[in-house]
């Protein structure tokens, strides 16, 4: 198994353990092992994502075959089909791990093919889509990698890999000069600081001390032309907040250069596959 599915072994056990197949011993321990075939059935229109976390799951549990013909499926647009395994996997192992790799592929796939779907508008304008930390506790990384198969852009990991200022800091740091002089001083050298933005009024203070990346939350799409006349060379403008499918292209605007979403992560529409097996 190569690095990068090792990296997914600790989160695979413990998901694994929610099903509690060890604490019945005599059930795990009398199912049967004789051979069976897998199809994937892809049910909707979708882009494939997380096919690795499948692989990971399985090979965890003791599969010894050759998953290259569903990675190859990876990132890739599919109508309804059926994807047969040309190897056969033990019913046991086949069982224990179906409603696991299901999940994680299902909710991986829902993802990226609804991430796409936003792109596809904004591509229009050169307009990069976002991601954002609204994402499910224990799924960040699938999540987030999702979004990058379905064309989108990440945003950030975690708190501390770039610095944004938003209410809460102002409210509790001094307001936005207060804030600004704290994440400056954390002395990170190669961290950037975000700041959201409100109003104009709150961008030309933000421009005063020398922002350089803001974010625009909840601006009216006119508010927003205002904003970008303002921008000056070097500064990126991510604008967020009562963003949907229905109301995205009022939001590219020249001198837009992202658009973030949470719904990326917290609202993906579920598309449809199941997991069969055939006893040989």
């Amino acid at each position: 198994m190569d690095m990068s599915l090792k990296g997914l072994l600790p989160d695979i056990q413990k998901w694994l353990d929610e099903d509690e197949i060890s604490k019945n011993f005599y059930y795990s321990r009398t199912l049967p092992k004789y051979p069976v075939k897998l199809q994937l059935k892809v049910k909707d229109p979708l882009i494939l994502a997380g096919t690795d976390y499948v692989v990971a799951t399985f090979k965890h549990l003791g599969a010894e075959i050759d998953f290259s013909f569903l990675t190859q499926f990876e990132g890739t647009k599919l109508n309804p089909t059926i994807i047969d395994f040309p190897e056969m996997i033990p019913f046991h192992i086949a069982l224990s791990g179906e409603r696991l790799a299901l999940n994680l592929l299902q909710h991986g796939s829902s993802i990226a093919t609804w991430t796409d779907k936003h792109v596809q508008i904004a591509n229009k304008k050169g307009i990069k889509i976002l991601d954002t930390r609204k994402t499910t506790p224990g799924l960040r990384s699938l999540e987030k990698y999702a979004v990058r198969v379905g064309g989108g852009f990440n945003h950030r990991f975690g708190q501390t890999e770039t610095w944004m200022i938003k209410d809460n800091h102002k409210s509790c740091l001094g307001g936005l000069g207060g804030a600004w002089d704290f994440f400056k001083n954390q002395g990170a050298f190669y961290n950037n600081v975000v700041v959201e933005i409100h109003s104009i009024e709150e961008l030309r203070q933000a421009l005063s001390l020398g922002c350089v990346h803001l974010m625009l939350d909840n601006f009216h799409p006119d508010d927003i032309r205002q904003a970008v006349s303002l921008k000056k060379p070097g500064m990126t403008f991510e604008v967020s907040g009562g963003l949907n499918l229905s109301t995205i292209e009022d939001f590219l605007i020249e001198g837009v250069d992202a658009l973030s979403l949470g719904s990326l992560t917290y609202s993906a529409p579920r598309v449809d596959i199941s997991l069969k097996f055939k006893a040989v």
